[in-house]
């Protein structure tokens, strides 16, 4: 094992490639869940039912995230990870900064353009953590490399809070989203001086190495158990995150609470997830164990989960400690991106890390979907639970049975 001094260290962490993933992150983060702060207010002015339409809506941006997970991870493999860095945050930012303009739209229904705006900016929003965890995990050494990729998620889970923030200031979701895609276009300006992988250019000067092959994910045993596996350790996060938090108005009535801001309740589990993803890293780093790090984190999670449900009833404050708690317990999302990094070859890297955490975020539909059935003849508690004890019950296996990859030598190739 190589050992560094603290000033190398801080070096390494604070190197170019770490800085622009870190902002990187931080714009993607603020332009992924600026649709969930100002849905309802966004929908009520352009006239248009705010559940209805809502969870439409969230659907199309994520699935645009899965169809930009493949597409973009098959890309960083075949072109490059800066490739996908550019292209990535030129398609979202675009996007969103249409999205500002959607009062001005009359050659289309507004619920259609939404719907497909959101849907456009889905794809580009899939690229930009996936390619990022990828450059640094391969730029950074093996010792260093847990913390990196930390850094750059607890950094930019903060996009969320300044989200929040820039629509209270700015007294105008129209503004909010044309500064989130402006910040998008200013941060491609700075990534022109950001290097390539060198693991990655090596495999690219051999051209007998198949680079981005999706469909191996599912064609070969080995590789499928690995990918799956990847994708059920994180589907805890965003079950937390689509139901628990995007619906929290939802289950006001339940709890006795007269209302629950949506936007709040993002601010607040945001801003512990920040916390908890720049800490996972450093405990990681300690336990000398991915596997341990992210089963202790899915079990607080799940404590914070079970009071949230079934403490009784609640004011609004004490809705957004429980949201503060999950959001602190979800701070493995760094963890489980770098482990999906890790479990594969260079070749294919770049295609699993950005494609799992879309995939992920994809399991959102199936949820809302599961979760829209199940209130027809339960509760919303009960329901927001069926479906929690799914998650986190393949989520706690999946971590139990996945390859310890820490200390791990990712300069190799499937």
């Amino acid at each position: 094992m190589e050992h560094f001094t603290g000033r190398q260290k801080i070096q390494i962490l604070l190197s170019f490639p770490v800085i622009i993933a870190s902002l990187g992150y931080f714009v993607d983060i603020y332009d992924l869940l600026l649709f969930g702060i100002v849905r309802i207010q966004s929908l009520n002015d352009l006239g248009l039912d705010a559940d209805k339409v809502g969870t439409t809506i969230i659907n199309c941006q994520m699935i645009g995230m899965v169809l930009g997970g493949i597409l973009w991870g098959i890309f960083g493999d075949k072109k490059g990870r800066l490739s996908v860095l550019f292209g990535s945050i030129l398609v979202y930012s675009l996007a969103n900064i249409a999205c500002g303009f959607l009062p001005q739209i009359n050659f289309m229904d507004k619920a259609t353009a939404y719907a497909l705006l959101r849907f456009i900016a889905g794809i580009g929003l899939a690229g930009e953590l996936g390619a990022g965890i990828t450059l640094v995990s391969e730029t950074l050494p093996k010792e260093l490399r847990a913390i990196g990729c930390s850094i750059v998620a607890g950094f930019g889970v903060l996009g969320a809070v300044v989200a929040q923030f820039t629509v209270e200031l700015a007294g105008s979701w129209t503004t909010a989203y044309i500064i989130g895609g402006a910040l998008g276009l200013v941060l491609l300006v700075l990534r022109i001086s950001v290097a390539e992988s060198g693991m990655f250019e090596s495999v690219k000067e051999n051209t007998n190495i198949k680079r981005g092959d999706f469909l191996a994910f599912f064609t070969t045993k080995k590789l499928f158990v690995k990918y799956l596996k990847c994708v059920l350790i994180g589907v805890p996060i965003w079950y937390c995150i689509g139901i628990l938090v995007f619906m929290a108005n939802q289950f006001a009535p339940e709890m006795g609470i007269s209302s629950i801001n949506p936007g709040k309740a993002i601010m607040w589990t945001y801003i512990s997830t920040s916390v908890g993803d720049f800490s996972c890293g450093f405990v990681s780093h300690a336990l000398r164990s991915r596997k341990k790090t992210i089963l202790y984190m899915l079990l607080f999670t799940l404590v914070g989960v079970g009071l949230l449900l079934f403490s009784g009833n609640k004011t609004e404050n004490m809705y957004y400690f429980y949201c503060g708690w999950i959001g602190l317990g979800c701070g493995f999302w760094a963890m489980f991106v770098t482990v999906s990094a890790e479990q594969f070859g260079t070749n294919m890297r770049s295609t699993a890390t950005t494609s799992v955490p879309n995939m992920v975020r994809g399991s959102v539909p199936v949820m809302l979907v599961a979760f829209d059935y199940l209130k027809l003849s339960q509760t919303i508690i009960i329901s927001a639970a069926l479906i929690g004890a799914v998650a986190f019950g393949f989520g706690i296996y999946a971590t139990l049975t996945i390859k310890e990859t820490h200390d791990t030598n990712l300069d190799y190739v499937e």
